[in-house]
């Protein structure tokens, strides 16, 4: 059961509404994550601008979902699992893409190194090693992709650490923490 209070769109007011109404008509459609997060429009606000910039950076949308991805299983996060598998689908990821990426597997070496680094900086709360650092460089990333990584990283902490504490309801085709057989 949800413990923080989605905002119906259709109730909300001043930036709450001004913002929600932006989502809805960016995407077609506005997600609970949004709603919850509309209780306090400077987060939704910020959320929503950190997103708009990482999307115009150097990283594409289907790295940027694979990151996304590798995020929430190491966080166990079913609701950032369930969106990020839908949107996936839709910026191109094939299904065997979707689940290896929740391992931080892929079948192109460049991504893999770049999806092991973000698992790594997850696990190891930043610290990561010389050598994870070594093997992200090595596999082709600039300091700017390694930045852009760890910020990909840290907005999906955010999403998944907010789910957590509001268990936002999900509204995309459920999928859970358990690792599919694809990805085993």
């Amino acid at each position: 059961m949800q413990r923080l209070a989605a905002i119906n769109p259709a109730d909300a007011a001043g930036k709450a509404k001004q913002l929600l109404d932006g989502v809805q008509v960016k995407i077609g459609m506005t997600p609970n994550l949004m709603k919850t997060l509309a209780a306090a429009p400077a987060a939704l606000e910020a959320y929503l601008n950190m997103s708009a910039a990482l999307s115009a950076g150097g990283l594409d949308a289907k790295l940027r979902e694979q990151i996304a991805l590798t995020v929430a299983q190491a966080n166990s996060c079913e609701y950032c699992l369930s969106a990020h598998s839908a949107i996936g689908k839709m910026v191109g990821l094939k299904p065997e893409e979707i689940a290896a990426s929740r391992e931080a597997h892929s079948a192109d070496a460049k991504r893999q190194a770049g999806l092991q680094f973000a698992q790594a900086v997850v696990v190891e709360r930043g610290e990561v090693s010389d050598e994870a650092l070594a093997n992200v460089r090595a596999a082709g990333y600039t300091d700017g992709e390694i930045t852009e990584i760890v910020a990909n990283v840290a907005i999906n902490i955010f999403t998944n650490y907010f789910n957590h504490v509001a268990r936002t309801d999900i509204d995309f085709p459920r999928v859970g923490v358990a690792l599919p057989a694809l990805a085993r």
